[in-house]
């Protein structure tokens, strides 16, 4: 009475050849998705991450940068995981490497 007609059928039979091609083609368009994904997002952040680290380590005394706080300034001492930079004349700030985001070209900085 409050059981429903689904219940009672039968098992389907085995799977055969051509539910399996069905099968493949209903994930072709997830596994599409993901390479376009992998292409559009996931590859050019690794490629910035990169660029970005390079930078870091290419780092030198005298560089003129940005750091992601928006100040400007003139890396004056280096460490392994920290930099000093010179905001102003007298005014020097430690930070971690990483907060910087751009080198800026030589004599930009006046």
């Amino acid at each position: 009475m409050f059981i429903s007609s689904a219940f009672a059928q039968t098992a389907p039979a085995a799977a055969s050849g051509g539910d399996m091609q069905s099968t493949l083609m209903s994930m072709l368009p997830l596994l599409l998705m993901f390479v376009v994904l992998y292409f559009v997002m996931i590859r050019p952040q690794m490629k910035k991450q990169k660029e970005h680290r390079a930078m870091i380590d290419a780092l030198a005394k005298g560089d003129e940068v940005v750091t992601a706080g928006g100040f400007l300034g003139k890396v004056s001492k280096l460490g392994e995981a920290y930099v000093s930079v010179e905001l102003a004349t007298g005014v020097e700030v430690q930070m971690q490497r990483s907060a910087v985001v751009q080198v800026l070209p030589k004599g930009t900085l006046k």
